[in-house]
């Protein structure tokens, strides 16, 4: 608490001492203007202080966030620093404008404890019309203060899907009593033909006994919200408000906040009235952090920074000291690890893209006739198929993507693979055997030995007929350091 305090001067403290010397009685009357002064500022103050008030009030704005697409790291992140960015501006409301098909249950539940968390009321408006908030969606709309959607929107389908793909088989209720059809009494004990729980029933029960808890705690249709897992249940806008899934149905932001203006809602266990009517409406757009991280996450750029990663650290480590292909293929792997691992990777997936790349590297290296490029082509084309093989909307490498690099690198092997087969048919070019089949000039010759000039280089040869010196001759074969000769027949002389 901060006091003011006043230094009285020369003047001022003399005519204290002579007010103090006079005494009360010798006070001077009140001025008249200062009487009526005070009166008028008596009358105005409370006319004044609401618009004072008001005044303030019109500085905190709405702030709004926008999800449009699938729900991945880089929207709860997004979602999470534009929290933290309207309580710094001390914002009446944040507005959640959501149009997406779903996302990732991890990134879904740190919105939600976000929301949960936050000191400022969150709506989660489904917006514009044709705009819907599926799977995840779903569930951040229950977490929200106020939930809210635009007509021609849906919400619904929550049930959770497992990274293969197929949906969860959703637990089928325990028929150990049941009536008989003959009229047997009720109540009879029958063995249950239910199997023991799987992980995929603990997904599903852990994903209902989530959405009920959201469900309870904003006041909303709980049994309802069940369906919306245990049956991928959907509802349109109408529906929804009928059936209290939703809190209310707003045509554009100026209309949302005006219905929402005095609405009463709990904010970390206090209850809040809405003053939000001509609040000014401020978008936060997502920052380069955030369009970075969404860049990253993409799975078809994961999956191309993983092949130029692979590609490159090859290439360096086949042709040592070039430097380039290392680092960028170095940086490009690490990235794609960051980016798999916020997604949902098949591991199996990523194995067989690493084993059929190598594969694919062998063939270059080992006479395996294209059996292992063969089968790292399958295995590439196996593993990029698996790798992001999941329904969550978004979340999949694109089929066009995986057939080009596909055609690439099996184009690539079979140039390899044409190389290397001409190679072995073209005749030997360097060594002692390309010494073979090659033309010489006797120097000088003894009996059956003497010296011959092949190749800029003296030989000690031999023949079966005596040579002369200057004769060409033809190299028969080598052995040691010896070579064999026979004159050069004139057909064949160059």
């Amino acid at each position: 608490m901060e006091r003011l305090l006043l230094k009285p001067n020369a003047r001022g403290d003399r005519r204290a001492v002579a007010r103090r010397r006079r005494g009360p009685a010798d006070h001077a009357p009140p001025r008249i203007g200062s009487v009526l002064g005070l009166g008028l500022l008596l009358v105005l103050a409370p006319a004044l202080s609401p618009l004072a008030l008001s005044g303030a009030e019109v500085e905190r704005p709405a702030i709004v966030l926008e999800i449009d697409g699938p729900i991945g790291p880089a929207t709860s992140d997004y979602v999470g620093r534009g929290l933290e960015k309207a309580r710094a501006r001390n914002a009446a409301v944040v507005i959640l404008r959501m149009d997406t098909p779903g996302g990732l249950d991890t990134s879904m539940r740190e919105i939600i404890k976000d929301i949960l968390d936050s000191p400022i009321p969150v709506v989660t408006y489904v917006a514009p019309s044709g705009s819907r908030a599926a799977s995840a969606g779903t569930y951040i709309l229950y977490a929200s203060h106020v939930a809210a959607m635009a007509p021609a929107t849906n919400l619904g389908a929550a049930t959770p899907i497992q990274i293969g793909g197929t949906p969860m088989p959703v637990p089928a209720p325990d028929r150990g009593k049941d009536s008989g059809e003959n009229g047997e009494a009720e109540g009879k004990e029958e063995p249950s033909t239910r199997p023991h729980p799987t992980l995929a029933d603990k997904a599903v029960n852990d994903a209902v006994a989530y959405i009920r808890g959201l469900a309870e705690l904003r006041g909303r249709n709980a049994d309802w919200a069940e369906r919306a897992v245990t049956e991928a249940a959907s509802l349109s806008a109408e529906e929804a408000l009928k059936q209290n899934v939703i809190d209310l149905i707003a045509r554009g932001l100026d209309e949302l906040l005006e219905q929402i203006d005095g609405r009463t809602v709990a904010v970390l266990d206090e209850e809040r009235r809405l003053a939000t009517a001509g609040r000014a409406v401020v978008v936060l757009e997502p920052d380069w952090r955030t369009k970075l991280l969404a860049a990253i996450t993409n799975p078809n750029v994961a999956y191309i920074l993983l092949l130029v990663g692979m590609y490159g650290l090859v290439f360096e480590f086949t042709h040592p000291g070039v430097v380039a292909p290392g680092v960028v293929g170095a940086i490009s792997l690490l990235l794609a690890l960051f980016a798999l691992h916020l997604l949902p990777i098949n591991y199996a997936g990523l194995g067989l893209i690493v084993l059929g790349l190598a594969f694919m590297v062998a063939e270059a290296f080992v006479p395996a006739f294209g059996a292992l490029g063969i089968g790292g082509v399958i295995a590439f084309v196996i593993g990029s198929v698996i790798l992001l093989d999941t329904d969550v909307p978004g979340f999949g490498v694109s089929w066009p993507l995986i057939a080009t690099v596909a055609g690439i690198s099996s184009a690539a092997f079979a140039l390899v693979l044409a190389l290397a087969v001409k190679a072995r048919r073209r005749p030997v070019v360097s060594g002692r055997e390309e010494l073979v089949g090659s033309y010489g000039q006797v120097a000088d010759w003894t009996g059956r030995e003497g010296r011959v000039r092949a190749h800029g280089e003296f030989w000690r040869a031999t023949c079966a007929a005596p040579l002369e010196p200057g004769a060409r001759v033809r190299i028969a074969g080598i052995d040691g350091l010896t070579l064999t000769v026979e004159p050069a027949d004139q057909n064949k002389e160059e």
